[in-house]
């Protein structure tokens, strides 16, 4: 077994021993780039600490769209939904308090925090048909298509009083 230099952040190292290091390079390069904020700080998917994103299911049929999320622990009066052209906003805030007494102590736990999440819409939906319900900690979302307007062949009809002339300057 042989030991791989380390190399900082150097993008490509000059000359890799094995092609499993390079790898190993290059899977490092990528999880930093991932992690970090524009400042050098550690940034975590959905925001950092304490916040968080519900994960959406989108599911399609001939007539509608099916949106899925899963909110636990939020109640449906603090759950917002907004549809603006093709964008489905589904935003809230988590409030979720427990408190645990014992001989001796009390134990309090306070999770909270607001999220929103932006689903692009892959056809357009008729907004006066749209229903949300929330249960059992998923919200679902049902969002009606509107039908296309088939083309349709425009016939193109000759002037009555003939071709124009095309005068010359």
């Amino acid at each position: 077994m042989s030991l791989i230099p380390f190399r900082g952040k150097q993008s490509r190292p000059i000359a890799e021993p094995s092609s499993l290091a390079a790898l190993r390079s290059e899977i490092d390069r990528l999880f930093e780039s991932y992690v970090r904020g524009p400042l050098g700080s550690v940034e975590w998917p959905f925001g950092g600490e304490g916040k968080w994103a519900p994960a959406v299911d989108v599911t399609e049929d001939e007539d509608a769209l099916t949106i899925r999320a899963e909110v636990p622990g939020v109640e449906p009066d603090d759950l917002s939904v907004t549809l603006l052209g093709n964008q489905l906003v589904v935003s809230g805030e988590k409030k979720e308090s427990t408190e645990r007494k014992e001989k001796g102590f009390v134990q309090g736990e306070s999770r909270y925090g607001s999220f929103r999440r932006t689903v692009t819409l892959p056809e357009e939906v008729d907004a006066e048909k749209v229903e949300a319900q929330c249960a059992n900690g998923v919200l679902t979302i049902k969002l009606k298509k509107i039908k296309p307007t088939p083309p349709k062949r425009i016939e193109v009809k000759a002037s009555p009083s003939g071709p124009a002339k095309r005068t010359s300057s």
